[in-house]
């Protein structure tokens, strides 16, 4: 074994006793269709500079352990070569990608290295392997590729058994052509000595240059498990070739866009901008007792500048009040801001939702419920979700469900479908958070069923936002597309009113038995503090995801 790098041994996991079931391939419901001609999206390969990059979607399982399978890419396009291999939770259909690349001579910069070279040999990372038993033949192993100088290895290579693999298995990426990444989700735990990641880049949002190649990370210092061992890629080609033109981005609403279904109890329903603009909104200014008539484009607000409390939107001071309160269902329509994603590898396709107003939570203690009257209402409320679109394909990643201080990735395995390739978005009851699945969701603490309960459902109430929306933003177009005046208003589309809401859920928490009541307090403490706050949202484009990552 000279020359071998060891670092631990493991249990032999797949080597014997019950079989290991393998996940099965996940497929979109429906066959994607003939996108739009126009530029590299779709086209299965992208340009990043010095190299071209194809996504590789059909892999061969290598080995199995009990919690997640590792694959190797099958059928690489022809001079293309493989990075490192994948890995997928066992428990989850097999839905992933893997990068390969090859070198663009004609962009090569002059007397600069090749973009790619073989490793000069391997370290063994992790091994399955029982070294007191002669056959160690389907064991698994976890090795590193040793990069030449100048390089860095971006992937892992699994073997079934304890020879190394071929120095032509992968190629390592010169130093310059990556960037850095960070651990992102655990696929498995091998024993204590090995934790399995997926990871992502660190840079992201839309001028982030990261390239996910979907390789995993192999951490064997639990010290630093947030940080990745392994670089990724790096987009050094500005004109993101790959992203959609505006008649593809049509196309990709029209074939993805999901239905949004509020819950059937919902008094208070979402509106399109300028219905709530024709319908009496006003905007006020500070020391200033009337406020002023909103025109339907908002071309009379304020634009540009920062949140400095010197505006705000209200709802109007008259007898319509409630009527504009529980908001236009007819008149809804979903406000679409396409970006890059993942340095122009994907695209984001966020869908925001407006309603006039945010009605007040309903807290949970254990099995009861309460309906409060002040906490968590406020006027105007801004919510999305965000559809990934791979730019190789044009095909669904996932969807990000945004729910209120946070939000999730849900893969497209496990979305709901209501049409072809039409996922569901259940909003919840009052407060109009995202979710993937009916039910009933807890901020708070699930496993003691304290905190600020989101019930979700489907209903007659919808609205199906590939036909009712319209694209507000989409920066890589340049002038294709204008931006409405309104996205323009920085400040709040509610005003601040200060009261003790608070004192509503101290008044519940008071009636509980004592050893409860902490343990309750503890968690509303921990609650975002906007909840405890009637106090209206800033637009879309103050959003810290308007241009950088969702937060999860």
């Amino acid at each position: 074994m000279g020359g071998w790098s060891w670092f631990c041994c493991g249990r032999s996991i797949a080597g014997g006793g019950d079989a290991v079931r393998v996940p099965e391939p996940f497929h979109l419901p429906a066959p994607l269709p003939e996108w739009p001609q126009g530029g590299d999206f779709g086209n299965g390969k992208i340009c990043i500079g010095e190299l071209e990059v194809a996504n590789i979607t059909k892999f061969k399982s290598i080995w199995s352990s009990s919690e997640a399978t590792f694959y190797e890419p099958e059928e690489v396009p022809d001079g293309f070569h493989c990075l490192g291999h994948y890995a997928q939770p066992n428990d989850q259909p097999l839905h992933g990608f893997l990068l390969v690349a090859r070198e663009v001579a004609s962009r090569r910069l002059v007397n600069s290295k090749p973009a790619l070279e073989k490793p000069l040999d391997y370290s063994l990372v992790w091994t399955s392997a029982d070294l007191n038993e002669d056959d160690n033949s389907e064991c698994g192993c976890f090795w590193s590729p040793s990069s030449p100088d100048g390089y860095t290895a971006i992937g892992y290579v699994v073997t079934k058994g304890l020879k190394k693999p071929s120095l032509g298995a992968v190629r390592c990426v010169r130093d310059d052509l990556t960037d850095s990444c960070e651990n992102f989700r655990s696929i498995e735990s091998m024993d204590t000595t090995c934790q399995v990641w997926k990871t992502r880049p660190c840079h992201r949002g839309v001028t982030g240059q990261g390239i996910p190649v979907g390789t995993f990370s192999c951490e064997t210092d639990s010290l630093n498990s947030d940080e990745s061992r392994l670089p990724c890629l790096k987009n050094f080609d500005s004109n993101l070739r790959a992203m959609p033109n505006l008649e593809q981005i049509h196309a990709l609403i029209k074939h993805y866009g999901p239905t949004v279904f509020f819950h059937p109890q919902e008094t208070y329903l979402p509106s399109s901008v300028s219905w709530f603009f024709e319908n009496g909104a006003t905007l006020h200014k500070k020391d200033v007792k009337m406020g002023d008539a909103i025109l339907a484009d908002g071309s009379n607000l304020p634009a540009g500048g920062t949140n400095d409390g010197e505006y705000w939107i209200d709802l109007p001071d008259d007898d319509t009040t409630d009527y504009v309160k529980v908001g236009n269902l007819k008149s809804a329509e979903l406000y679409a801001h396409v970006k890059p994603a993942h340095g122009g590898t994907f695209t984001d396709i966020a869908m925001w939702v407006f309603c006039p107003f945010n009605g007040p939570a309903t807290i949970k203690v254990g099995f009861a419920s309460f309906a409060l009257q002040k906490v968590g209402r406020h006027v105007g409320d801004w919510e999305h979700f965000t559809l990934r679109i791979s730019n190789f394909s044009g095909e669904l990643s996932s969807i990000y469900f945004s729910q209120h201080s946070g939000g999730e990735w849900v893969d497209a395995s496990d979305l709901e479908f209501i049409s072809g390739n039409k996922a569901i978005v259940y909003s919840s009851k009052n407060g109009h958070a995202s979710y993937p699945h009916p039910g009933c969701y807890l901020m708070g603490s699930e496993k003691l069923g304290v905190g600020v309960r989101n019930d979700v459902a489907r209903s007659d109430l919808s609205v199906d936002s590939s036909t009712q929306y319209r694209i507000i933003s989409a920066g890589h177009l340049g002038d294709a597309v204008v931006e409405p005046c309104w996205l323009q208003y920085m400040r709040e589309w509610g005003p601040t009113i200060t009261y003790s809401s608070r004192s509503e859920i101290d008044t519940i928490l008071s009636f509980l038995p004592f050893f409860l009541r902490f343990t309750a307090e503890a968690i509303f403490n921990s609650l975002p503090v906007e909840l405890y706050e009637e106090e209206g949202p800033t637009g879309p484009k103050e959003k810290n995801n308007w241009e950088g990552d969702e937060r999860c």
